[in-house]
């Protein structure tokens, strides 16, 4: 949600396209797959995301202006909608954010690297239609700490994203920022959602 374009990355913008059209088609992403379809690396980390899928009320707190020591945090609602594709090796989010400046909607598209044992997630900013990198990483111990590299008004910053508190009808999301490689951390977004029918 870094609010960014990177229009170089062509190959990054094509994969997270293609995911986000499979999320028009929520129903019969969501079927199980065989069994024997599933590579045997994903096994592990298959039920990953399973708690996020389904519908959310959403409460943002985002802070006003990023990097510049600020204290002033604007608060708004939304909603997600979340639900499995790629046989549940990705998934894909649909998110109203309702700001007092004008809403606007988002996508979420993870997926699962066999080979790295990593997730990577992309946003797609319907303001802006552009990719950003992704961020990678997974879940331990109840948490998921995904980090990637990126660029915030021409300052290079590394930006986490952290899930934490995760239960069946609740879960906390925040995102930060570093320009120090990952030493300190400012915290400019968090997001608490709750499950709805």
């Amino acid at each position: 949600m870094t609010d960014l374009i990177h229009t170089d990355r062509r190959e990054t913008l094509l994969i997270a396209l293609g995911l986000a059209a499979a999320a028009l088609v929520p129903a019969a992403a969501g079927a199980a797959p065989a069994a024997d379809t599933l590579d045997p690396a994903f096994a592990p980390h298959a039920k990953d995301w399973a708690w996020l899928v389904g519908n959310w009320a959403v409460k943002h707190r985002k802070l006003r202006e990023r990097l510049v020591n600020s204290n002033q945090w604007d608060s708004f609602d939304g909603t997600c909608t979340n639900w499995p594709v790629l046989g549940g090796q990705g998934n894909v989010d649909d998110n109203l954010l309702d700001m007092a400046s004008g809403a606007y909607r988002g996508v979420g598209v993870r997926t699962f690297d066999t080979q790295t044992k990593l997730w990577a997630i992309w946003w797609i900013d319907s303001r802006t239609h552009g990719v950003g990198e992704p961020v990678r990483g997974g879940f331990r111990d109840g948490v998921g700490t995904f980090v990637g590299d990126d660029v915030h008004k021409g300052t290079k910053v590394k930006v986490r994203f952290r899930w934490s508190k995760i239960t069946p009808t609740s879960a906390h999301w925040e995102q930060a920022f570093s320009v120090d490689g990952g030493k300190s951390w400012e915290d400019n977004w968090h997001m608490d959602f709750v499950r709805t029918a």
